[in-house]
């Protein structure tokens, strides 16, 4: 019998965000960055918080250096961060609702940033996808994002 490898889910700290957060729309803009407010749930996941936007409530869309690495899998992308999150600490194996309701893409790298796996899975269903690669010893990390916008959401390591 296999026994799941436990995992940890690792937000980004606010702090990355405190000098946007009071910016006004114009200085937002010279950053690349947008204020927007949400207009459905879900549909403005916050990276910190790791919960959806409620309707009405301030995001940020920002760009964001997700796989900050010396490797060709460096990688940026468009997130939300909501004005007032604050950064998300889930307990080990657990997921947070933001993640089950969607499809995802799962992306496994080696100790040298080196990306060595790949799923695209049911948020539903995400434990055990996370269980079959960290269980891949090669596997230093993973991250998840969304797989239609593709989107980063988080990094998952070993607990």
């Amino acid at each position: 019998m296999n026994i799941p490898i436990p995992f940890q889910l690792i937000a980004l700290p606010i702090e990355r965000f405190g000098s946007l957060l009071t910016l006004s729309d114009r200085e937002l803009r010279v950053h690349g960055a947008r204020r927007l407010v949400a207009d459905e749930k879900p549909g403005y996941p916050c990276r910190v918080s790791l919960v959806d936007a409620e309707p009405g409530e301030d995001v940020l869309l920002v760009p964001f250096t997700h796989h900050d690495v010396v490797s060709p899998y460096r990688a940026s992308g468009p997130i939300f961060v909501r004005i007032n999150a604050q950064t998300a600490k889930p307990e080990v194996n657990e997921i947070p609702t933001m993640l089950r309701c969607r499809l995802l893409s799962i992306r496994a790298y080696d100790a040298a940033s080196m990306m060595v796996g790949a799923d695209v899975v049911n948020g539903s269903d995400l434990e055990e996808h996370i269980w079959r690669l960290l269980g891949d010893k090669r596997v230093e990390y993973l991250h998840v994002h969304n797989a239609r916008p593709g989107c980063y959401n988080c990094r998952v390591e070993r607990a």
